[in-house]
């Protein structure tokens, strides 16, 4: 970095703003640096402190950043009418304004939050869109801090917030940061450049020198990067506060990915191959936690009880003394042990996904759990006296008929015969996601939407079923982010600071002369998609494979984490899909090798506890 940006930050930062060990919030795990020499880094997730702060991706990409004795990384929050009342800008830790920092990171993890992007790059007094910073400088003549963001919000389909920002990460970004920060030693001082580089570098994507339309004759997609060695990462918390969802607990990412296939689900599709933190990595990270007196700990995974050794880890946390909970659990099969720990240590609920009421449509989205198997789960439940049940559905799925609604109240009010306390379900509606095979379906009509959750409220209220039912209208809003190009980055700038309602994001939309029945009714299979840029690493044609099953009501593969022999979907190569050798060598010798049909998965936990628990035979 040059002799000036030293100067300043040692004069500056240093002497005015360095908070020197005073903690900002209520708040332990914070890094304060002195700025002097060291990249600065803003990163952010664009929501408030209590929905950031319960982001373990936020937390993980803070350490990395910190490790880094020449790199100083603060948090910067969006707070609810602050752009519009004129307050600035500021670092959690420092309190230094977002344009006096080298990067801006943006974490993103869902298409509502570009929204709060607007808002805080308003907020901040930095010019939206990077073609204009690109064409300007700051007041003193610094350039304006470089954005980069990531996230599963982003990483499948930047387009609609590609023009923000500078740079993007697609995929996984451990092993992606370390060499971004040496670009930026060296090379901060001429953005173009840096760009440049980072264009040829696997895995970022520079919008402003990459078209993202696949019949440009320059067309170019990015690779999706992945970390292939789980167990290299610390993917536990490293921030700990009572101002969050998860009020002064440890979370522990055990697994990342999930390879179950639910045709509907982005994170099934995004973190493909599922990979595992090993038992005793887990272990340690939580006797740690527990030595420093949090003995709340959270199993963060896209599916808890899929970990091949989630039993033994339960059970261990237990003897341990840690109070568990878990952020999602598959009941085919039903991990008994992780259950009875979670109610023995004070879980207050056990959720349940079944995501449609009938089997029929459960296939359709390759959703493999029985009723017969949620219904053990759910009895369970009441066996261990959990305080509540939740019950997670989605209205709209393709091919849902009214039908398929009833067999969802049906399914409910079996499970309030078994179920004596309190029952929540919650019925969200269906959004299409990219890379997932349902991206070409279109979404169910507002209307529909409104009277099939109407349809479930007055069967269930009555029988003591809380019913908490998203807004389709809001939804329709998310529909359009998710499966947007770049024209809708005009439509966030057009809505005024603190004035985003449902009507007036269509109405800029219309203004703008864009019709969201394009973005989202059904777009023709195999037609170019806003998102081609993105390589996700599962081909196009095992999309089409699931799709045609999908039309026949028929489940398809999935991807258990102790797979191996498979390249089906082509997201893992050759030396990963045969990192076993011989499949003699693979760690569950009572697994097979190549592809799984969904409905055949049977992990090594449901064979090691079946002579422990015949029931489940």
């Amino acid at each position: 970095m040059s002799g000036k940006r030293n100067a300043k930050n040692q004069n500056l930062k240093q002497v005015n703003r360095w908070r020197g060990n005073q903690p900002a919030r209520n708040e332990e795990g914070a890094v304060y640096k002195d700025w002097g020499g060291r990249l600065s880094v803003a990163l952010t997730m664009p929501n408030t402190y209590y929905v950031g702060m319960s982001s373990l991706a936020l937390q993980i990409l803070y350490r990395i950043f910190n490790t880094e004795e020449d790199v100083v990384c603060e948090r910067i929050f969006w707070e609810k009418g602050a752009a519009q009342a004129g307050k600035p800008l500021l670092s959690l830790e420092s309190d230094s304004p977002a344009a006096d920092f080298d990067v801006w990171a943006f974490t993103i993890s869902w298409e509502m939050d570009y929204f709060n992007v607007v808002e805080l790059l308003r907020q901040s007094g930095i010019p939206p869109l990077a073609v204009e910073r690109a064409a300007s400088r700051q007041w003193n003549g610094k350039p304006w801090p470089l954005l980069i963001a990531g996230g599963p919000g982003v990483t499948m389909n930047p387009e609609p917030v590609a023009p923000f920002f500078d740079a993007i990460l697609i995929g996984e970004g451990e092993e992606a940061i370390p060499h971004f920060i040496e670009l930026c030693r060296h090379g901060l001082d001429e953005h173009a450049a840096l760009l440049a580089e980072l264009d040829r570098t696997p895995g970022w994507y520079a919008p402003s020198l990459r078209p993202s339309n696949r019949t440009h004759p320059h067309f170019r997609k990015v690779e999706r990067l992945w970390v292939r060695t789980l167990p290299d990462f610390d993917t536990s918390s490293t921030l700990y506060t009572a101002d969050t969802e998860f009020a002064n607990m440890h979370l522990m990412e055990i697994a990342r990915g999930c390879g179950r296939g639910c045709r509907f689900c982005l994170a099934g599709y995004v973190y493909r191959p599922a990979r595992e933190q090993p038992l005793d990595a887990l272990l340690a990270s939580a006797e740690r936690a527990l030595s420093l007196g949090y003995t709340k700990v959270g199993l963060v995974s896209a599916a808890v009880s899929d970990h091949t050794q989630i039993d033994e880890l339960a059970t261990e946390l237990q003897r341990m003394g840690a109070s568990l909970s878990a952020s999602s659990m598959r009941m085919d099969p039903i991990s008994a042990p992780l259950i009875k720990a979670l109610a023995e240590t004070g879980a207050r609920n056990l959720t349940v996904a079944p995501e449609a009421g009938s089997q029929r449509l459960r296939n359709v989205i390759n959703k493999t759990q029985t009723e017969e198997q949620m219904m053990r789960a759910i009895s369970l439940a009441q066996e261990f006296n959990f305080p509540q049940l939740k019950l997670y559905f989605m209205v709209g799925h393709p091919t849902e008929t009214d039908d398929d609604i009833q067999a969802l109240i049906n399914f409910t009010l079996e499970a309030r015969r078994r179920f004596k306390r309190r029952i929540a379900i919650n019925a969200t509606p269906f959004v299409p996601k990219a890379h997932t095979p349902f991206q070409w379906e279109g979404m169910t009509p507002v209307d529909t939407l409104r009277a099939r959750q109407k349809m479930i409220y007055q069967a269930l209220a009555r029988h003591g079923v809380e019913v908490r039912a998203d807004s389709p209208d809001w939804a329709e809003v998310q529909a359009v982010l998710s499966r947007g190009d770049r024209a809708l980055a005009d439509v966030l700038l057009a809505i005024p600071s603190g004035g985003l309602t449902v009507k007036s994001f269509f109405q800029a939309m219309a203004d703008h002369g864009l019709d969201k029945e394009h973005y989202t009714g059904a777009w023709e299979i195999g037609s170019p998609l806003p998102w081609d840029v993105v390589q996700s690493g599962v081909s196009e044609n095992y999309f089409h494979y699931e799709l045609r099953l999908a039309a026949q009501d028929k489940t398809g593969l999935s991807c258990p984490p102790d797979s191996a022999g498979c390249m089906a979907c082509q997201a893992c190569d050759r030396d990963w899909a045969f990192r076993y050798g011989d499949n003699a060598n693979r760690p569950v010798p009572a697994a097979k090798g190549g592809p799984w049909r969904a409905e055949d998965w049977r992990p090594w936990t449901q064979i090691k506890l079946e002579p422990l628990f015949p029931s489940l035979e």
